[in-house]
């Protein structure tokens, strides 16, 4: 175990400027807000911290939402964009790159500084954190977390992208804030949708049982990372399209593979259901630099006697056929006005369902994780990091040096034992040739599959 990080810095960064514009929150933004998001770049140099917070500092007069508070008016959650500002700490860590690198999804990693999700509800608490970590031998982890009410993925890797371009001195990229969520779904959605809402309310016995799954997941659960190289990702595409009799996406095929995977090593033979975020800005025709929670998702159920490749084929049909087939935002208001507001805090979402396993699989690729640059330099790896470990949950972005994938997924701790044994990585990895040439910093984190 590491010697304890030693603070060397803590300072608050602010924009110096507080447009005091009031964001309310939509009913997803709402759905998300006792979650906070936190992950971990990777450079294998040090970083400038001096322009690193002066580039914060402009990137939050881009999107002040990340610089604001969140208040309760109404019986409506809200952020204030008052520029109270986002805590940077820097610290003195005594582990490499490698090491920092391979304790990265740990609760004891010490890598980011988690957002207080639920207390920051009430008010008064920031809903970005910046932890800088200056590791043994020059590199540098700079861990961020984000209030979930704020944005999903997309809006993070928006400030990201404005951050990095604030440090390099390019043009920023364009940003739009929606000041009521609700009311602009409202004009852009269609009139109609699937009519099926996202999340459902659970009786007593079953939210009881969901309570115990959550005060327990760390005990409970472990995290597991998946790195799947490029060539072994293309041959898995080739070989489950031509199954398919179509082509599929590297998203489809993996997550169909790591589901499939998992449900042998676990000899589960039942039908399960798979759900699935997606990004709603690329189907309804909306700008990319939209800030908030525009998500919607989809739901699937599947059998491993159907195979694998019906499940990434399932997957493809219903990306294409999203917009009709599954979109429930509308839905979603329509059940939250049958139930009352008042109850929508006693909800959960479909997806959350651990008693049936039900896999719940999020896509981060091509949000540009690896296109932030600071300095001149970019991210050698980027991750999730200690989330709360809830179970059947994964998320796959670019991997190592953004070439291949890397797939984190959070299982029971007996059958995530079974995914790093070396039979869980013969049916993981049943697509990799030994001569697979795989970035030299894959070779370093010996606890990524």
């Amino acid at each position: 175990m590491s010697a304890w990080p030693q603070l060397r810095e803590s300072r608050t960064v602010r924009a110096g400027q507080a447009p005091g514009t009031v964001v309310r929150c939509g009913l997803v933004d709402t759905m998300l807000a006792d979650l906070s998001v936190s992950v971990v770049y990777f450079f294998e140099q040090a970083l400038d911290e001096e322009r690193l917070t002066a580039g914060l500092a402009r990137a939050l007069e881009r999107l002040p939402v990340f610089g604001g508070r969140l208040r309760t008016a109404d019986g409506r959650l809200e952020i204030v964009c008052d520029d109270s500002g986002v805590p940077v700490d820097s610290y003195d860590l005594d582990e490499t790159l490698a090491e920092a690198m391979g304790r990265v999804t740990m609760p004891t990693a010490r890598l980011v500084d988690p957002v207080e999700a639920s207390a920051a509800r009430a008010g008064g608490l920031p809903l970005f954190t910046v932890r800088v970590s200056r590791l043994a031998g020059g590199g540098t982890a700079l861990g961020c977390s984000w209030h979930h009410a704020v944005g999903d993925v997309q809006t993070f890797m928006l400030l990201m992208r404005t951050w990095s371009a604030a440090v390099e001195g390019t043009e920023l990229p364009p940003a739009e804030l929606v000041q009521d969520q609700d009311a602009f779904l409202d004009e852009v959605l269609p009139a109609g949708d699937c009519g099926r809402p996202g999340f459902r309310l659970p009786g007593p016995e079953e939210a009881a049982l969901l309570g115990r799954e959550v005060a327990g997941a760390l005990r409970a659960n472990r995290t597991v990372q998946v790195y799947f190289g490029q060539a072994e990702v293309d041959r898995m595409r080739q070989e489950l399209s031509a199954q398919a009799g179509r082509r599929l996406s590297s998203g489809d095929v993996l997550c169909a593979h790591v589901v499939s995977s998992v449900r042998e090593l676990d000899a589960d033979a039942e039908v399960r259901w798979l759900t699935v975020p997606v990004n709603v800005r690329r189907p309804l025709g909306l700008s990319a630099g939209l800030v908030g929670n525009l998500l919607s998702e989809i739901h699937l159920p599947w059998a491993p006697k159907e195979g694998t490749a019906a499940l990434a084929e399932a997957l493809r049909g219903a990306v294409e056929e999203f917009t009709a087939e599954h979109l429930n935002l509308r839905a979603n208001l329509r059940f939250l006005e049958s139930i009352g507001r008042e109850r929508f805090a006693d909800c959960v979402p479909l997806g959350f369902d651990p008693e049936r396993r039900r896999f719940t699989f999020s896509n981060w690729s091509r949000f540009g994780a690896y296109d932030v640059e600071f300095g001149g330099r970019r991210p050698v790896f980027f991750s999730p990091a200690a989330n709360l470990p809830l179970p059947w949950v994964s998320w796959m972005v670019e991997g190592f040096e953004g070439s291949g994938y890397l797939f984190t997924v959070v299982l029971p701790a007996k059958l995530a034992g079974r995914l790093r044994g070396a039979e869980g990585r013969a049916v993981l990895h049943r697509f990799r040739d030994p001569a697979d040439v795989l970035p030299a910093a894959a070779g370093s984190v010996p606890k990524v599959v």
